[in-house]
């Protein structure tokens, strides 16, 4: 770690400290890589609040859809070694997806949340997630809520299976081989970036609990007309589903399990070069990481902007009142979050394990933007 963000580190460990302290956290994790270097690498508290197992940086958090950005991340470089295509039909390599007239959705409509198929059947439950098959089915037997690329609205869900089967007909490997060799292997962090947990890793996962996301997604659901559509109540994104053994041990990869710094170092390797290792030449990354969608979306009512497979933000502006360029990435359900800001060379990545809501401040969000901002002050006083 570069001694001239020694003060940086600290502030941030200091936070997180004060955090667990307060018990409106349990563990945190944040860690921050920048021009492939690592600048923090902090963890504060408890991986099971029940039991009081300390919290390690290499503890894997199941943080949800943070592991959207592995699943993108996975298509990315399938593509650039042109195994994949951007434009493929869905319904040409896995042609029971054409029922209902979705025979031209493409792996382009998947990956930006525009293949109109976000909903899942009203009885689902966690055991189903944990048969590949089956859900694969349950998508392609799902009528379209619109007509493929007309409009985009958040597959929560159902993402990982329509991304990830496309990779398997294509391929014929399943995600989590991809990711497990082709990323986590050569950016020397195996077991940290995860779809499904395998058995005898189970027990190294932080145990999630709540403070009041389960609260919040019940007024959420009020509130949002499509949310019971996109994530039926048996399965809604909160701590029970997410401790839930089988659901872990599945691929899901909607979904993720990471440590912070494997996360920091995967979104540093998309930027730029980690120990050697580059994920994605920058014309592949531009392409990647370009907006796509505009409007409202289905599930959210709220304009939202992707690329492909990543949430994309522009100029967004840092504390201090700079702008760092685009950032693009993936937060997932409770306040993990993992982003890369290529202009700053800088990505950063946060996991915690206990699931909360906090409308007039996010911590995690707030730890972003401590460091984006000192970086952004640096580098535009050099």
């Amino acid at each position: 770690m570069s001694e001239q963000w020694n003060d940086l580190a600290a502030t941030v460990r200091t936070t997180i400290d004060k955090l667990v302290a307060s018990g409106d956290e349990a563990g945190v994790q944040v860690a921050a890589y920048l021009d492939g270097e690592p600048i923090i690498d902090a963890v504060a508290g408890v991986a099971d609040a029940r039991s009081g197992r300390l919290l390690t940086a290499d503890t894997p958090i199941f943080s949800f859809s943070v592991g959207k950005g592995l699943l993108a991340t996975v298509v990315h470089v399938l593509a650039e070694r042109h195994q994949l295509d951007y434009d493929l039909r869905i319904a040409d390599v896995w042609p029971e997806y054409a029922r209902h007239g979705k025979g031209a959705t493409t792996l382009r409509h998947a990956l930006t949340h525009a293949a109109g198929v976000p909903a899942l059947p009203a009885d689902i439950r966690p055991e189903d997630f944990a048969d590949w098959d089956r859900m694969c089915a349950i998508i392609a037997d799902a009528r379209p809520e619109w007509e493929p690329g007309t409009a985009h609205g958040y597959h929560a869900w159902t993402y990982g299976w329509l991304v990830g089967e496309t990779v398997r007909r294509t391929t014929g490997r399943r995600v989590s081989d991809v990711l497990a060799t082709e990323i986590a292997a050569p950016l020397g962090v195996p077991g940290e970036l995860l779809f499904g947990v395998p058995d005898d890793q189970l027990d190294r996962v932080a145990h999630l609990d709540e403070r009041n996301w389960s609260a919040a997604l019940e007024a959420m659901a009020g509130q949002l007309p499509h949310l019971d559509r996109v994530a039926p109540p048996g399965v809604r994104p909160d701590a029970a589903i997410g401790n839930n053994r089988d659901v872990l041990g599945a691929d899901v990869p909607a979904v993720g399990t990471v440590t912070a710094r494997a996360a920091a170092r995967l979104f540093a390797a998309l930027i730029g070069e980690v120990d050697g290792v580059r994920l994605l030449p920058p014309d592949r990354l531009r392409t990647a990481t370009a907006p796509v969608t505009t409007g409202p979306d289905w599930v959210f009512g709220q304009p939202g902007h992707t690329g492909l497979g990543y949430d994309i933000g522009g100029g967004r502006t840092a504390r201090g009142g700079r702008r760092s360029g685009i950032w693009f990435g993936a937060s997932g359900s409770g306040g993990s979050l993992a982003y890369g800001f290529p202009e700053l060379g800088l990505s950063v990545a946060a996991t915690k394990n206990r699931m909360a809501f906090s409308p007039a401040d996010d911590p995690m969000e707030d730890l972003r933007a401590l460091i984006q901002a000192a970086v952004t002050k640096r580098r535009g006083a050099s």
